[in-house]
């Protein structure tokens, strides 16, 4: 198969060279399965296999883009199409700068993210990991809710500059596991990354429910009052808010931009804790990384922060275009974000309970609707959903009702940032919607910061 994507790329590169055209070839290549279930019974079980070409043609400060669904067999409906983007970048709106063709400098396959072995996961292979997760689980009023999506992914290039190629071919698998009380109205939920099929690993999805389910079904429910709170943020709303520093944070084209917390001036200089340590990192096959960005520029480890210290802009090829900056290999559809683990030895939620405190603890495992408030601030704003707690100094645990933070990364990693745990998971962020873009983050399973404002707090679930 690959051999064929490969061969139908050249000969698309042939037809462009022929008719004059400066052209990139972008091909994705999607097997996807996803199983769905809703009041404890499968909602949705579906398959698709979808080929995307993208065509992107140039003349000077020119730029068209032209993209279909299509089959390998459809080579002259792929020329067609060749045809209709250089026709259309005739017409197009000079850009301001000149945009880059990549000219991959050697052929280059990727194929070490793929495992066979997920990629064809059957619909029974799915039914049993979820059965055997939420086992004992269900009841005439807690019922079960999620998504287990899995599939293949295929990225391939080539472009009238060059006669070489690139290739990457990527598996990957997101469970989502949902409890939820149809009277009472709260949620718990439990998710896990995969990789490959050996990353699977229901028992702990079970565990993890089973602990949520016990506190939220024997614990007292409440309001909390408003105000600061020390916070343990678990890694799912770890992963949101380092996300989120993709657009407001360290891209150099949102600097640019002014839609970031961060200044040229600021590279050098100390801006979180020094417990703090955040890079790109696509030697770790958890994020599933491309090894070469879409430019064709090998991608190695990239600091972000160092020990609090800010140490790069990353820069998309287009942005570097536009500003006159150097690119750095981020021409990539996700980046491989590793956040550096702590020394506190706390692997598990129950073991998180345990703890010995001198304050209340407020632990919040996921963020809700999150969204920016003033990117410059890095100021966003959020509440919590699904299975919070308040572990009270005396021991004890409440069940709070949703709570909203509104705050700035800049306090929520800085100064008062306690601690980061030793133990790493694995926090998959990929979105549902367009192209399948596998992507996760790397970091540690819990993560402490002390005196965060609550700045509303719910009367009910």
């Amino acid at each position: 198969m690959k051999e064929q994507i490969l061969q139908i790329l050249r000969e698309l590169r042939a037809y462009a060279l022929g008719k004059g055209a400066e052209a990139i070839f972008f091909y994705h290549e999607e097997d996807s399965h996803l199983m769905r279930f809703a009041n404890s019974a499968i909602s949705l079980n579906t398959n698709e296999h979808l080929i995307r070409l993208e065509i992107t043609t140039f003349d000077g400060k020119r730029r068209a883009s032209y993209e279909m669904i299509t089959d390998l067999g459809k080579l002259d409906e792929m020329k067609a199409g060749l045809d209709i983007a250089a026709e259309m970048v005739k017409h197009a709106m000079p850009l301001s700068y000149n945009p880059s063709v990549p000219a991959y400098p050697e052929t280059f396959a990727d194929e070490m993210s793929f495992d066979p072995a997920l990629g064809s996961l059957t619909g029974a292979e799915r039914l049993e990991f979820f059965n055997t997760a939420s086992q004992g689980l269900e009841t005439d009023e807690i019922k079960l809710s999620g998504i287990f999506s899995s599939g293949t992914n295929v990225v391939a290039q080539i472009s009238t500059r060059s006669e070489h190629s690139q290739y990457f071919k990527s598996s990957d698998a997101q469970i989502s596991m949902v409890l939820s009380h149809s009277a009472l109205k709260w949620e718990v939920i439990a998710e896990q990354s995969a990789q490959k099929k050996s990353d699977l690993d229901p028992a702990r999805l079970h565990s993890e429910l089973s602990f949520l389910l016990k506190r939220y079904q024997q614990e007292p429910a409440q309001q909390i009052e408003v105000g600061h709170y020390d916070i343990v943020f678990g890694s799912a709303a770890v992963g949101d808010l380092l996300n989120i520093m993709n657009w407001i944070g360290f891209s150099g084209g949102s600097m640019k931009r002014g839609f970031s917390f961060l200044s040229e001036e600021q590279v050098g200089t100390k801006v979180f804790s020094e417990k703090f340590s955040l890079s790109d990192d696509p030697t770790h096959m958890e994020t599933f990384p491309f090894k070469r960005d879409l430019m064709g520029i090998e991608r190695r480890p990239y600091p972000l922060f160092e020990n609090g210290v800010f140490q790069s802009f990353t820069w998309f090829q287009d942005d570097a275009d536009e500003f006159g900056a150097q690119a750095t290999g981020h021409t990539v559809f996700h980046n491989s974000l590793v956040l550096k683990c702590g020394e506190v030895d706390v692997d598990s939620l129950e073991a998180l309970a345990k703890m010995p405190r001198e304050n209340d603890i407020l632990y919040i495992p996921f963020l809700h609707y999150m969204n920016i408030v003033n990117p410059s601030r890095a100021l966003i704003t959020a509440s919590s959903r699904f299975g919070a707690l308040l572990l009270k100094k005396d021991g004890t645990i409440v069940v709070p009702y949703n709570v909203r933070v509104t705050q700035s990364l800049l306090d929520i990693f800085g100064d008062k940032l306690e601690w980061l745990s030793r133990q790493q998971t694995v926090n998959n962020t990929s979105m549902s919607y367009g192209a399948r873009n596998p992507t996760a983050i790397l970091l540690p399973r819990f993560l402490r910061v002390n005196d965060l404002e609550i700045s509303h707090s719910n009367t009910s679930y």
